[in-house]
This record gives structure tokens, sequence and C-alpha cells, in this order.
């Protein structure tokens, strides 16, 4: 497409998301071919909220097996890291029934006080620390901090090994940011890694490490995820080592990554418009929305990639069997179509059937209630904390077009009065 925007520069998106390149595609090309430097073959690129939601539908068309990545990996490589999101219906309607129960609205219910008294002691230790000066890294004392603990307590993982656990998620979801991971995608030979989760040789080391939890878990059962894992059956068999590690490993990532993006980025969006949080404060009533509306701005996963099972005609374009399809959940997030004043951010927007939980399919984001859970519980305790919020320095972005994710976020916090009678 002549005059399009190169969406694999990572360096773009280290600096800003796209929008206006994103608009402007919505308009003159919904579904568009974009090249890729070799090794890669190119891809469809799919803009409009409508498109991307039948995308998601027609999973006989659009199938989610040869990986959700630009990578273009072997037979082999897929055999060895698949993972539940890289699975279509059948298999993944059966993998998925073994973890739905635990994350279930009323499953996820049962932590909310679990995650309410979480975040006061996250936010105590935070806001005490910054009341010299009132600054603080937003990511690294909060966002980083609630989203690995919760998740601790739903898979049953040890406390003494979640820095670990952060660290190892770090560099797997931002495979692509030198800054973060020694190993870099796209610019360092990486074929021995490539049956790895992320291609990335910590990818291995989650496995690792997982493999360690499972064993302990095996002498001693309980009622975590994890021993649910070990008790499933598919077809009457227990889930192989390699089921097992690759259900431990995306579980772990996406469990954290994606709700600590959605916190961070959303502090971000209120400090770029005050009024909101002068609003959310002044109406705590629009907590819930606030939330969506936090969840359609941050849009933590950009895209997913699906590749075409059989020739398509699809949004005009003749999509052929094999060709990769990226449906770019950031650009349907603004989707003027959809969305009443798109690049408004308004926490009382309503409605909001945003995407960013993978609307519109089978592969919608199986932790969806739990990170709601989260940010509401972060967001309403931030509202009756914090007066106003203000950037003490420039957000280091991650250099990735895959996640939304901030390296740092240095706040300045204007604490509110405490309430009559001692309270917060």
């Amino acid at each position: 497409m002549a005059g399009a925007v190169d969406l694999n520069d990572l360096d773009m998106w280290a600096r800003g998301i796209p929008h206006e390149e994103f608009a402007r595609l919505r308009r003159e090309a919904p579904v568009a071919w974009l090249d890729e430097a070799q090794p890669n073959s190119g891809f469809w690129s799919v803009h409009r909220y409508a498109d991307i939601m039948a995308a998601s539908r027609d999973v006989a068309t659009f199938s989610s097996a040869r990986g959700v990545s630009f990578e273009e990996p072997t037979d082999e490589d897929m055999t060895a890291r698949r993972t539940i999101i890289d699975t279509d219906p059948p298999v993944h309607t059966k993998l998925r029934k073994i973890v739905s129960g635990s994350f279930s609205q009323r499953a996820v219910a049962v932590y909310q006080h679990f995650v309410e008294g979480l975040t006061e002691h996250v936010l105590d230790a935070a806001l005490d620390a910054g009341l010299a000066d009132g600054e603080f890294d937003f990511v690294d004392a909060v966002a980083k901090e609630v989203p690995i603990r919760v998740l601790a307590r739903v898979m049953g993982l040890p406390e003494a090994r979640l820095d670990q656990f952060i660290d190892l998620g770090d560099r797997l979801i931002a495979n692509t940011d030198p800054e973060v991971t020694d190993v870099v995608w796209g610019r360092d030979d990486t074929d021995a890694y490539r049956r790895y989760p992320f291609r990335s040789p910590y990818g291995k080391q989650l496995w690792d490490l997982g493999r360690e939890i499972v064993a302990g878990r095996l002498r001693a059962p309980g009622d975590d995820l994890l021993s649910t894992l070990l008790r499933a059956e598919v077809d009457g068999d227990r889930l192989s080592e390699v089921d097992l590690d690759n259900f431990f490993s995306i579980l772990v990532v996406a469990g954290n990554e994606t709700t600590r993006i959605a916190i961070a980025q959303g502090i971000l969006a209120f400090c770029e418009h005050p009024d909101q949080w002068e609003r959310l404060r002044a109406e705590p009533a629009l907590l819930g929305a606030a939330t969506d509306e936090v969840l359609r701005w941050t849009c933590p996963t950009h895209f997913m990639r699906r590749t075409a099972a059989a020739d398509a005609e699809f949004g005009g374009a003749p999509i052929r069997a094999g060709d990769k399809v990226v449906l770019w959940y950031v650009s349907g997030n603004r989707d003027e179509a959809e969305f009443a004043d798109p690049d408004a951010f308004d926490i009382g927007r309503s409605p909001n059937q945003h995407l960013s939980f993978g609307r519109g399919g089978p592969h919608l984001c199986l932790g969806a209630h739990l990170a709601r859970l989260e940010v509401r519980v972060v967001l309403g305790a931030l509202a009756r904390r914090v007066a106003r919020f203000e950037l003490a320095g420039p957000p280091r972005r991650i250099r990735s077009n895959f996640t939304n994710g901030l390296r740092e976020l240095p706040v300045r916090v204007h604490l509110a009065p405490p309430l009559p009678g001692g309270g917060t």
C-alpha cells in the first residue's frame, strides 16, 4: 500500500502509538496489505472495529494455530510451544474449559477482599515512600506489585519467587526492547530459542521455574489453579509436561503483564486528563465505567495475528490461504464508527464495547473479570487517597508494537485530606 506507515517500526512505537496513521488507514484502507522485511512475508492489516469482530468470530477462516505474533514459526516450533491462545476449537474449547472456572465472574468475586487489602498495603508503601517530595515511579511502586501478587494467590505461586516471575515476564513480553532483554527478537539470531516461549532463552527459564513449582505441587496439591491443571484431563488424558510448561508460561505472562499495563497507562491517562480524575473523585459511581474507559484507552495488547485457513474475500481484500492477518485492537478501540468522539478520554462513556480483551470470539481473554476487578480496585483506592496526579518526568515506553507497556512512569502525587475520624 503506497504511503503506508511501517507498523513494524518499533522505534516509532517506542515514541508513541500511531493513532493518526490508524485513523487514516481506517478511512482509506480498512484491510491493507503491508510488506515486511525478510524472512517474513508480509501481512493483511485489519483496522476497523467491525472487521476485527468479524474475523475474531470466524475461526474456521481465521485460525490461531500458526501463532499470534508476526513470527512465522515452523510446525515443529508450534508443536513445542503451543499455548491455549495458539489453538482453535474444538481443542481450544477443551483447554479453556480446564481453567475457565477459576476465572469466572463468580470465582473472581471471591478475591475482591484480598485485592482490596493488597492494594491498600501497596499504596501505603508507595505513598509513604513518596511523602518527602511526593514523587515515585508508579510502575515500580504500584502497577507491578498488585497483579503479580493477585496472580500468585490464584495460581499458588511462592511469594519468594515473585521477583523472578516479574523479571522473566518483562524479558519475554518486551522481547523486542534491548533495554529490557539482552536477546532481542528481530535483531539477534534467536534460532536456538525458537521452540521456547517468545523465541527467547528466558522462555526456557520460565519453563524450568514452572517445573520446579509443579514438582512441589505434585507432592502437596491444593485448591489453587496449578493443582487444577495437574488434575485436569483432555479426552481422558492428563496434560503432558509440554502442555503444563506452556499453560504455566502463558498464565504467568498474560495474567500479570496486561493488567500491569492497564493500571500504569490508566494513571498516565489521568495525569494527562486531570479533569477526568476530578470527575472520578466527585462521582464514585462512575468507577465501573471508568475502568472500561481505561481499558479501551490503554489497550494493553495492541494486536493479535490470525492466519487464513482458506481463500477469502474480506473487507474488499483478496486474502489467500496461509496469509497472515493482523487484527489491530488498538485501532478498533478508536474506530469512529463504533465510538462517539473516540479520541476523547471519557470515564462516563457508555456503551463501551472495547476490544481490549479480544471481544468477538472464543479467544476472549480468560482473565477479563480478574483484570477488570484489579483495575477497578486500584482506581477506587487511589481516588480516595490522591487529590491529583502530575507527571514528574517523561514516561518511558516499551519498544514494542505488541504491548502498550511502560518501563517507567514518574509521578508526583498530591494526597487528599483524610476523612473525618481518621479514615482515608
